[in-house]
């Protein structure tokens, strides 16, 4: 367990600032609320067992907000931001307790315009993707848990997903346009962050601010068409996913590759993938279709599963079993199975067949094929059979010697993910909007030292 100090918060004395809005007080509903999908890693699991909120408060707009935050910073008491809590990191954990600030309630769709839209934080992603719909646009990317994620939790915990191959991560510049959130400050303010001003509370775990509104660009909606493909052998899959990845001119929403035996773990998709079988799972717009045949022809490939955009509405959804999906479906079959976060180099097919060969199915190959910095990267999401700590930290070592970046699964710290290093700029931004150092404290490492002893006085 993650060692804090024990501190007393004069909850009652909050509760009684709060009068109009909805607190949730029973013990097992907050403990509920207090959690996310860290339990994919056996580490964060007892980490952060035990961990949990005083109370959860659910304002219903931004204006509870405000007030929730001038109770907060009055009587000094932590605040975690949870959406939907489909994270992966424990990011809406709280470690010192205090108040889960649960911003499902905030479900306005403020507008939807050609090419754009303005949403509060609590929206589904799916609702948004469904009111872009009707004006022939849609979100440019969603994680795989696009049915129950909120895409107030995806900007803060998030980074990419189904539709980065197209456009890249959610970090890349023009991918956010812009975010409203609330300081915690005696007097909290609303304070609109444009342009690249965004990157200051994006993908920044609820640390820099309450994020109430999120104005982001749509794509042009596609028919889109879901494919499975089988391989022989996994290299050629892999370098069918390079190729697709890299043809420009088709368009595409989704590139995953799996090498055997993970599609065993997707239990309703068995019959289109045989057993000792890798397989490519695409989600690729009608019009692209006919370019398809010859490329997969070219990498020995075989079609098992097509359907058009018209079909893919009904059942079973592809996009479904990729991203940390992929992880979901294998744990419900076998629960020792977690995963591993890895950026390959610039040989990244040359290192990728090392590793494939080097640990074999003990480091299961998931592959996500993505643009990042206006080039083709294939991140891995690889399962892996866990054994102890010990053991995962030589698996995470091995790859770091071989130059992987791995951004860590199994740490809470902000740093050990995608980020390694807090920009300073953020920093300071963090002092002026958070100066008592009361949001989601413990996630940063800079960060966690101060507050741990602020806490403990």
């Amino acid at each position: 367990m993650v060692n804090t100090p024990k501190t007393t918060f004069n909850i009652n004395g909050l509760i009684s600032s709060l009068p109009d809005i909805e607190i949730i007080t029973d013990t097992f509903q907050v403990a509920k609320l207090s959690q996310d999908y860290h339990t994919f890693s056996p580490i964060l699991t007892t980490k952060l067992a035990g961990k949990v909120g005083d109370i959860v408060i659910r304002p219903a707009n931004q204006s509870e907000v405000l007030k929730v935050a001038a109770a907060c910073a009055k009587y000094k008491i932590p605040i975690t931001l949870r959406g939907s809590g489909t994270g992966n990191y424990g990011q809406c954990v709280p470690l010192y307790g205090g108040i889960i600030l649960d911003t499902s309630k905030m479900q306005n769709i403020c507008w939807v315009k050609p090419g754009v839209a303005r949403v509060e934080a609590g929206v589904k992603l799916a609702a948004l993707d469904k009111k872009a719909h009707e004006t022939g646009w849609e979100m440019r990317m969603a994680p795989s848990t696009y049915r129950t994620a909120s895409i107030g939790g995806f900007i803060a915990g998030g980074s990419g997903g189904i539709g980065s191959i197209q456009y890249g991560l959610m970090g890349e510049r023009g991918n956010l346009i812009a975010l409203q959130i609330v300081t915690l400050e005696d007097e909290p303010r609303i304070i609109e962050l444009r342009g690249d001003e965004v990157q200051k509370a994006n993908h920044a775990w609820g640390i820099n601010g309450i994020i109430t509104e999120i104005e982001i660009p749509l794509a042009p909606a596609y028919p889109w068409a879901e494919i499975i493909v089988t391989f022989d052998e996994f290299m050629q899959a892999a370098r069918f996913g390079q190729a697709l990845a890299s043809s420009d001119g088709i368009i595409k929403k989704e590139v995953a590759v799996f090498a055997d035996p993970i599609s065993q773990y997707f239990t309703a998709l068995r019959q289109y993938i045989p057993e000792n079988k890798h397989a490519a799972i695409l989600i690729i717009a009608e019009p692209s279709l006919e370019f398809l045949p010859t490329l997969i022809e070219q990498y020995q490939g075989k079609v098992t599963y097509q359907k058009s955009a018209q079909e893919a509405l009904k059942g079973t959804h592809l996009a479904e079993y990729t991203w940390n999906h992929t992880t979901l479906h294998a744990r419900s079959v076998d629960h020792s199975i977690t995963y591993l976060q890895s950026i390959y180099p610039a040989d990244n097919l040359q290192t990728i067949e090392h590793m494939y060969h080097h640990f074999g199915d003990e480091v299961m190959m998931h592959l996500e094929f993505i643009r990042a910095g206006g080039k083709v990267a294939n991140p891995g999401l690889q399962l892996v059979r866990y054994r102890n700590e010990e053991r995962l930290n030589e698996i995470i070592r091995y790859h770091e010697e071989h130059g992987v970046f791995i951004a860590n699964p199994h740490s809470y710290f902000i740093e050990d993910g995608w980020k390694r290093i807090i920009d300073p700029e953020h920093l300071k931004f963090k002092e002026m909007v958070d100066p008592y150092g009361l949001m989601n404290p413990g996630k940063s490492k800079v960060l966690s030292v101060a507050f741990a002893e602020d806490a403990g006085n």
